[in-house]
């Protein structure tokens, strides 16, 4: 009787222990590969775990248990948890919100759970099936709350493309690179285009094929990860796939009607080179991935044709001269002898002039269409380049992981360094203008901007646990630079002396970040209680590196370079002073020259309880202290209620602030601006605490502040596999900061005037706290997928953000402005378009993907908004409407390592509304589309093929 007892008893234990044993399992792709770093989660509590990078994974459950199986790019799957090894296969799909890493630091938490919205965009579908191959223009087609477009005639700002979310500015937006703060661009945007006087982070500076998912949290989050995330965060996950060589080849170009100077045909052709390998490192899942890519774009134009003037019958009498072997420098002199013979053999009346004076008004008529014909010559001879900058570069990442024990202590890096040249062109120089010295130039010349960009960054940190705390100490370094070279330009003031090209200097902005990051997830607190607390140090340092002096410098007629005020330029026939500097981007002076630098520290408490199953709150606080303003601390707290399984609600408020930066507070340079008229005019930007802002009491920086709002809900219908997320949210940003319009001395000989010949400049503009704004939106995400057949799935992802930010209340100017009547100048028109209207506001993106164990077919619309030609005038204002744009493409599996793709970008050739004459935009034909409103850009239809070859 004792045996039967015993034995029963041990049938009974043993049963209790499969019950409440650890369910173990491995989870695999499509493929039958395992699935390194997927998420298993016990339904309907807080209890997770992730695989491991041979898919495999341990869970504390009950056998019967529902678990949720979910990782990014894949459809998420439910199953039922069972003794023994189970093994869980998932089908991919192009997810737009699935896992969330940033926005909340619990390591269990979901998109549908989360207390803030968070698209999760995998890279790995849209690198096979996407027209577009870098990173800004992936991001603008697939997050609709995502701006960015190639800038035409904006300097530099042509080379690098700035970016935005919800319709902030460029320098609102933190980006993170595998949670680790990225550093900015050197390059500060000062001319004609969105997110003018801002600067943003070059994201074409990190290859796409080093890229596993993005992460883009659409709320501020100052008050978790510090400056800059006023209208929220990107985070970019970099590859950790091992054993496997994927390289992808794309070539396409431009087949517009509009192609060629809208003559039609194929321009702008691209290619683009890339692959990615990883290797296993160690037992316990150490890995080291290597990504890169090559890529060649060439310059396209939209310009149809110059439609004013040329020539005047002074570039008459110097055809003649030139045809005689005549030396045209001496044309200029005050003996107009010569100047009278060449008239005369031209046959121009001169009505008896015998002076200098009394032929300058006879020899600047014009006379284009006659010496158009005389020189064989049409008026798209005089064409600027109007559309893309040409540009060369590679780019290479490194993610590296090295696990030290079972316990979770790793040592990790990641590191990338990328390298590009950049030519675009500026606007033409013509025979007749004084900027143009035509002994050396007789039919004027197109100035051209070379740009070397070189991007380096290196990040080295190691964690792991102690007395059950995670804790990750890390320190992170970012450097870009930006160097110009101006070419086929010339210094007129120099006239027979000039060069041709010039090193006109540039700048470097470099950062290095150390931060201490603890937490720890306590799963008997409540339902679940995370707390995370942690610090940051942070080194800053921006240069400015001047240029040879011919590429700043103007100089008097006998060659001395103008130091004093009483100096005069060299002069063209008609008595102009010619312009000192390398046309189209004069150089840094000396003057110029400068290396500031600052530092901060900060301290964060970020606190996340589940009170219950179905309420959960976090609240977080950051601390920074900057050395050159000061100190300022934000909050935020956030909530989510789940009304059931298939709805939450949720809710945020925060507080927070981005620091002026170093490029804001200490930039200044001599720019030539071309305004509404296309007239150029040399603006000296000058910092703050310079004597011409103290003139015109402009105080000094200071940070912008914000507070926002934001509430919404997730929702799940299992029957009809559909997902949704609804989020509204607002903003309001104080003391703005803007660049301001032009300010001109008097020309009295003040100390203004005085200052702004100093600078070889014109007039004067700045970086001021000049306004408040107030953004408001709503976010609208919907996700649909469905089995078709046991061989085709079909995913749907519907997404649109309705967008509109304002001025809110009095411009922020100073009294010495409001009694110069200087008001309308400290933040004009124009830069209220640009704040408001020059970018869509509205933006609804459906993509639906249809696959196969063969074939892959994409098919994406994208629905821009209007926007608002930037411009002083309010009656030029012109409304361009809206558009829609087609992207399809289809890949066809060869075998299991090749794949085949062709496609479109823009399928059926959309362009922009053009610029129409009544509103007084096109510069004489410069600009049949604006170039200071942009919804996505006037390349037209772009076809491509894709080759990818991947070896497991």
């Amino acid at each position: 009787m004792k045996k039967q007892y015993l034995m029963c008893y041990v049938l009974f234990m043993s049963v209790i222990g499969i019950a409440s044993a650890q369910i173990t399992g491995t989870v695999l792709d499509e493929d039958g590969e395992p699935l390194p770093g997927a998420s298993v989660v016990v339904k309907g509590t807080t209890t997770g775990s992730t695989t491991d990078f041979d898919g495999l994974f341990s869970i504390d459950a009950e056998v019967g248990d529902k678990l949720v199986i979910s990782y990014i790019g894949y459809e998420t799957k439910e199953v039922t948890a069972a003794a023994g090894g189970m093994s869980v296969q998932l089908s991919s799909g192009v997810a737009l919100s699935e896992v969330v890493i940033i926005g909340s630091r619990n390591p269990n938490r979901t998109a549908t759970e989360s207390m803030v919205p968070v698209d999760v965009i995998s890279m790995k579908e849209l690198n096979s099936v996407a027209p577009q191959v870098n990173l800004n223009q992936i991001l603008n087609y697939v997050a609709p709350s995502f701006t960015s477009n190639t800038q035409t005639i904006s300097d530099g700002t042509d080379h690098i493309d700035p970016a935005s979310l919800r319709g902030l500015g460029p320098d609102q937006v933190l980006v993170l690179i595998n949670g680790k703060r990225r550093h900015t661009s050197s390059l500060i945007n000062v001319n004609g285009t969105f997110g003018r006087g801002s600067v943003g982070t070059d994201l074409n500076a990190i290859p796409a094929a080093a890229i596993q998912r993005i992460e883009v949290l659409r709320d501020g989050a100052a008050a978790q990860y510090g400056s800059d995330a006023i209208a929220g965060v990107i985070n970019i996950v970099l590859n950790k796939s091992v054993n496997e060589l994927n390289t992808t080849v794309t070539t396409g170009a431009n087949f517009s009607k509009n192609a060629n100077d809208q003559t039609g045909g194929v321009d702008g052709a691209t290619t683009n080179v890339s692959a990615s390998y990883g290797v296993p490192l160690g037992q316990n899942g150490g890995f080291l991935n290597l990504s890169g890519d090559f890529d060649v774009r060439q310059d396209y134009s939209r310009m149809r044709e110059w439609e004013g003037d040329v020539f005047n019958q002074y570039n008459v009498v110097e055809r003649f001269a030139r045809n005689d072997g005549y030396d045209l420098t001496n044309l200029l002199d005050d003996d107009v002898a010569d100047v009278i013979q060449y008239a005369n053999q031209a046959g121009i009346n001169l009505n008896g002039a015998s002076t200098k004076a009394e032929l300058q008004p006879i020899l600047s008529a014009d006379a284009t269409d006659a010496e158009l014909a005389a020189r064989g010559q049409e008026r798209s001879d005089y064409n600027m380049r109007v559309g893309q900058s040409a540009l060369r570069g590679g780019r290479i990442f490194a993610n590296f992981s090295m696990p030290l024990d079972d316990n979770g202590t790793e040592v990790y890096s990641f590191a990338g360094i990328s390298s590009r040249t950049g030519n675009s062109a500026g606007f033409y120089r013509l025979p007749n203008q004084s900027r143009t010295f035509t002994p050396a130039y007789n039919n004027g010349f197109l100035p051209e901007i070379n740009s070397t960009i070189k991007d380096r960054s290196l990040s080295v940190g190691i964690k792991g646990k102690i007395n059950e705390w995670d804790v990750d100490l890390s320190n992170t370094y970012g450097k870009n630079s930006f160097l110009y070279t101006i070419g086929n330009t010339f210094n007129a003031s120099m006239q027979n002396a000039s060069p041709t090209i010039f090193d006109a200097g540039g700048f470097s902005f470099a950062q290095n970040t150390a931060n201490l990051d603890v937490s720890r997830f306590f799963e008997d607190a409540l339902s679940g209680l995370n707390v995370a607390f942690g610090g940051e140090y942070r080194v800053e340092n921006y240069d400015i590196e001047a240029g040879e002096e011919a590429s700043y410098s103007q100089y008097t007629a006998d060659g001395q370079r103008i130091t004093l005020a009483s100096q005069q330029p060299s002069q063209d026939f008609f008595g102009n002073g010619r312009p000192g500097g390398s046309q189209v981007f004069p150089g840094f002076s000396p003057n110029n020259e400068l290396s500031r630098g600052r530092s901060s520290v900060a301290g964060y408490i970020d606190i996340e309880a589940d009170f219950s199953e179905k309420f959960l709150a976090s609240f977080a606080t950051r601390f920074e202290n900057y050395s050159d303003f000061g100190s300022t601390i934000n909050f935020k707290l956030a909530t989510r209620y789940k009304i059931n399984d298939n709805l939450n609600i949720r809710a945020a408020a925060n507080t927070g602030f981005r620091a002026p930066s170093l490029h804001q507070i200490n930039f200044n340079s001599t720019s030539t601006i071309f305004d509404q008229n296309g007239d150029p005019q040399e603006v000296g930007t000058f910092a703050n605490d310079s004597r011409a802002a103290k003139l015109l009491g402009i105080p000094e920086l200071k940070e912008e502040t914000s507070s926002s709002v934001s509430v919404g809900f997730t929702a799940k219908i299992p029957d009809a596999n559909l997902t949704l997320t609804v989020d509204g949210y607002y903003v309001e940003i104080n003391d703005r900061v803007v660049y301001t319009g032009q300010f001109s001395g008097p020309g009295t000989g003040t100390e203004l005037d005085n200052l702004l010949r100093q600078a070889n400049a014109t007039a004067a503009s700045f970086f001021a706290n000049a306004i408040n704004t107030e953004s408001r939106g709503l976010d609208v995400v919907l996700t649909h997928q469905a089995n078709l057949s046991d061989n085709w799935r079909l995913k749907s992802d519907l997404a649109g953000t309705f967008s509109k930010t304002n001025q809110i209340g009095d411009i922020n100017a100073s009294q010495v402005l409001e009694d110069a009547g200087l008001v309308d100048t400290y933040f004009p028109e124009d830069s209220r378009v640009y704040l408001e209207e020059a970018v869509p506001r509205t933006k609804i993106n459906l993509s639906n993907s249809l696959t196969s164990d063969k074939w892959i077919m994409f098919l994406r619309n994208v629905y821009f908004g209007e926007v608002t030609e930037a411009t002083t005038v309010v009656g030029n204002q012109q409304v361009f409407g809206t558009k829609l744009v087609t992207d399809l493409s289809i890949g066809y599996k060869a075998t299991d390592a090749l794949t085949l793709t062709v496609g479109a970008n823009n399928l059926f050739d959309i362009y922009p509304d053009r610029a129409e004459e009544q509103f007084n935009n096109r510069s004489s034909g410069r600009f049949d589309w604006s170039r200071r409103a942009q919804q996505f850009g006037i390349g037209g239809r772009f076809l491509f093929a894709r080759v990818n070859f991947t070896l497991k």
